[in-house]
């Protein structure tokens, strides 16, 4: 199987001492930085609703982005990025051994990069695929990207041997992998909360991000090839309910913890 997670905003650029893969759609990624580095800052700040100070960051690093950059401008993605989600992966404590098969199995969908493996070195950025930025392509990522994405999500699932992908991105990122050039069973599991009122489980989207992490961590960590066996997570307190799932929408659901 291959599983997807999406990527955050927030970065940890911390040094790892990992060896680094380089992007498949790096080309692709130089020129999307091209063409952010020629918005002003005023665009950019509106293209992606942000303060002036963080405005002002991500038109330094869209300058500062190199087509050839040294292996100190670089951290591998899966460590890279820092948040909720990447709370639940904790890649941080998987072993040598437990990277090296998410290296195979593990996917990250990216505005500016497409798909990134966990060792994939990437440079310093921001940009939500959301976000509506203008190529030669169409007005937005959706339109630059088109079936890339999904293709070669295709390809790599056949290199593990695999005909499913768990998918647990959020729906702005998965929306750039169109079903029909997938050609893949797609298993897209939820995680919700019970308070315990009577009104039923709901999802609470902090909890429900760092759940997607947790779930592609579980995968990792007992190398499962099998898209049932992902009904025995519990990591978290979660347990799977055959009551509330549908046929590849399996719900995991546990005690609401406010805390």
């Amino acid at each position: 199987m291959l599983v997807v997670i999406s990527p955050a905003k927030r970065l940890d650029w911390s040094e790892r001492d990992v060896t680094m893969t380089e992007p498949v759609f790096q080309d692709d990624a130089n020129r999307l930085a091209k063409t952010a580095r020629n918005l002003t800052l005023g665009n950019l700040k509106s293209l992606m609703d942000l303060s002036d100070d963080l405005a002002k960051l991500n038109r330094d690093r869209f300058r500062d982005f190199d087509e050839a950059p040294a292996s100190d401008d670089l951290r591998p993605a899966a460590l890279a990025f820092a948040g909720d989600t990447y709370q639940g992966l904790e890649a941080e404590t998987l072993d040598a051994d437990e990277l090296r098969w998410a290296q195979d199995h593990l996917r990250i969908l990216s505005g500016l990069y497409g798909v990134l493996r966990p060792l994939d070195g990437i440079q310093a950025y921001r940009l939500e695929m959301g976000s509506r930025l203008k190529t030669r392509r169409g007005g937005n990522l959706y339109d630059y990207w088109r079936d890339q994405i999904a293709k070669e999500l295709k390809t790599q699932a056949a290199e593990v041997d695999s005909d499913t992908l768990i998918n647990c991105a959020s729906q702005e990122y998965f929306g750039a992998v169109p079903p029909k050039a997938l050609g893949l069973r797609i298993v897209t599991p939820a995680f919700m909360e019970d308070k315990g009122d009577g009104k039923g489980p709901k999802i609470v989207s902090f909890f429900a991000k760092k759940a997607r992490g947790a779930m592609a961590r579980f995968v990792i960590q007992n190398r499962l090839t099998d898209p049932a066996s992902i009904l025995d997570f519990d990591l978290g307190g979660y347990a799977y309910r055959e009551d509330l799932s549908e046929p590849d929408k399996p719900v995991f659901v546990r005690p609401y913890d406010a805390s």
